[in-house]
């Protein structure tokens, strides 16, 4: 089934609303990429305009910045400590914004967006 993201077929106060056109291609949505840890893999998907999204599907680097020195380095991702958006996706090594990941070099806070940016970017967490 696919996935919609159109209006509601029901009005705030819970009656049925009368559509006044059919679905359009734009109002359809993608499955999530589930970004996990292994050899990098990547999806490109075409999205309004002729434009593109990468979607990082696995990868095992990410990109680190140093907050007190401003360096940029690269770094080995093992596993992933903690997931606001999901704790589930912690034990599936599933990483997104936010989640914090356990690298060789120490724990990283994941700025970026690998499911729409098509790579992991990230800042060193102090302890």
């Amino acid at each position: 089934m696919a996935i919609w993201q159109g209006k509601s077929v029901r009005k705030a106060t819970g009656a049925r609303a009368k559509t006044n056109r059919n679905k359009r291609k734009m109002e359809f949505g993608k499955e999530p990429a589930e970004t996990k840890i292994g050899d990098r893999k990547i999806k490109r998907i075409r999205t309004k305009g002729g434009n593109e999204k990468i979607r990082l599907t696995t990868e095992e680097t990410i990109n680190v910045v140093d907050p007190k020195t401003q360096k940029v380095q690269l770094a080995e991702i093992t596993n992933v400590v903690e997931n606001q958006a999901n704790t589930h996706f912690v034990r599936r090594n599933i990483i997104t914004k936010g989640a914090v990941v356990e690298t060789n070099i120490g724990k990283v806070k994941v700025t970026s967006r690998p499911g729409q940016d098509g790579i992991i970017n990230g800042i060193m967490i102090e302890e």
